[in-house]
This record gives structure tokens, sequence and C-alpha cells, in this order.
């Protein structure tokens, strides 16, 4: 299988390029700036990886991308790349859960002894918000519990599971106390600090694409949860009193 995949859904663009199709194998990917300054390396990043590899687009089975929850803008430069180069060289986009790539992240790089697992993944939303969604993976496939929403740190908190193993994600030292919802480290289910990187983004692929999750290039959408993305002076003047508060009271 031959597929490139980035991910521009948080602070760090992730890029990748995998192959496997007898002639060659191997696993090319690179990181940058990401959110807001991924238009800036998205595109020569794409195209130095396909240059290693040996690749040329049209060769790909597909085309990944990070498609959210995460950074509004991030999310919009990944699909509108995406859609470019899969429809100018006629293949398939598969538009990946960022929720599901942490967990994915989290579980290679810390849980790959177990064979079943539950995940919360958490991403930093800005605005006093964070994303969440819950993920169980057995038999060597994912399954979404529960869908990504919108949520207060202080409202954050963990599926009754015995299958749970860990939270996953980029809010923990961004938000600390106040994600008193959240067991402490020591205890059964540990905080992992994991982004959507583009490798997961290529070990969910097989598994999404057999599921015929993979769309033409102008289907090809970013997934975004909150509706609004700019706040009034007064709620920006509000959320500083309430952390102002916050800190006053630890």
């Amino acid at each position: 299988m031959k597929l490139l995949a980035f991910d521009t859904s948080t602070d760090i663009l992730s890029i990748a390029v995998s192959r496997d199709d007898g002639a060659r194998a191997g696993l090319w990917q690179q990181q940058g700036a990401g959110g807001a300054q991924a238009s800036a390396g998205l595109i020569a990043g794409v195209l130095e990886l396909m240059r290693h590899s040996g690749l040329q687009l049209r060769e790909l089975d597909a085309i990944c991308f990070g498609c959210g929850p995460g950074s509004f803008t991030g999310l919009r430069t990944a699909c509108a790349v995406a859609q470019g180069l899969a429809f100018g060289a006629a293949v398939p986009v598969l538009p990946v859960n960022s929720l599901l790539a942490v967990a994915e992240e989290a579980r290679h790089t810390e849980l790959a002894g177990l064979q079943s697992v539950q995940l919360s993944a958490l991403l930093d939303a800005r605005m006093d918000e964070i994303y969440t969604a819950h993920f169980a993976y057995a038999q060597g496939q994912w399954t979404e519990l529960q869908a990504a929403h919108l949520l207060r740190p202080e409202a954050v908190t963990l599926p009754d599971s015995a299958l749970l193993r860990a939270v996953a994600g980029n809010v923990f030292a961004v938000y600390g106390a106040r994600l008193s919802g959240l067991p402490v480290p020591a205890q059964a289910a540990p905080r992992i600090h994991a982004l959507p990187q583009a490798t997961a983004l290529l070990r969910l692929a097989p598994q999404l694409l057999a599921r015929g999750l993979a769309v033409p290039a102008a289907q090809a959408l970013p997934t975004y949860i909150r509706d609004k993305v700019a706040q009034t002076t007064a709620e920006r003047a509000a959320i500083k009193a309430a952390q102002a508060a916050q800190q006053a009271s630890v």
C-alpha cells in the first residue's frame, strides 16, 4: 500500500509517506509548525517526502488527512491541500478523526502490549475548552464509543469502564488542576501526552479504507465541533478573571 498522510490540527505539523508495494518499502516523515502556520510548510514537506519515497502522487492508494476536530485554520489548510493534491492526481481522500489519531498514537507508543484497551482522547480546543472522545481497541480495530464533543476542563470526566487504560492528548500541562474529573497520573488511568501524528494516520488507514471511508476529493471536509470561533471582549475578560480567581485559590 502507498499512502500520504498529514495532520495540522494542532501546533505541530506532521507529514508521512509509507510505501510497501513489492518494489520498495519504507516510511518517510517530518514535522514542522502546525495550526495557522501549516500553510507555509505543508506542500513543500509533502513534495520532499514524495521525492524521497520515489512515488508520484498518482501512484498513491489514498491521501489521508487529520480532519479534526482541532485548529480551524489548520483543518482548512489540511483539507484544501488534500483536495487539491487528490483532485489533480485522481486518487481518493481519507479523512481521519484527529482524536482517534491521538488514541492510536498513545496505544502504539505506550500500550502496544495490550490486546484490548479503551482510551479517552483530549485535545486543547483553546477558548478555555477541550475536545474529547472515547474509543475502544480490540482485535486490531478501533471503535468509537463516544463521539467528539466540547467541554470546559472542569467538566471532563472519564467513562466508567474496566477496560479504560489511559487518557491521552495535549491538555494536561495546559489545564493542570482544572482537570479535576480525571484520576491523578498514579492511578488506574495514566495521562499520556500524545498528538495526532501522521504515522498514526498511516496505521489507521488500512482499517478505515477497508470500511469504505475514503471519499472523492470534492467530498472531503473538515470536522468542526465548535460553531463559534471568536470571543467578544467581555467574554475574554470574563475568562481571564475566572483564571485569575482559580490561580489565587490554589
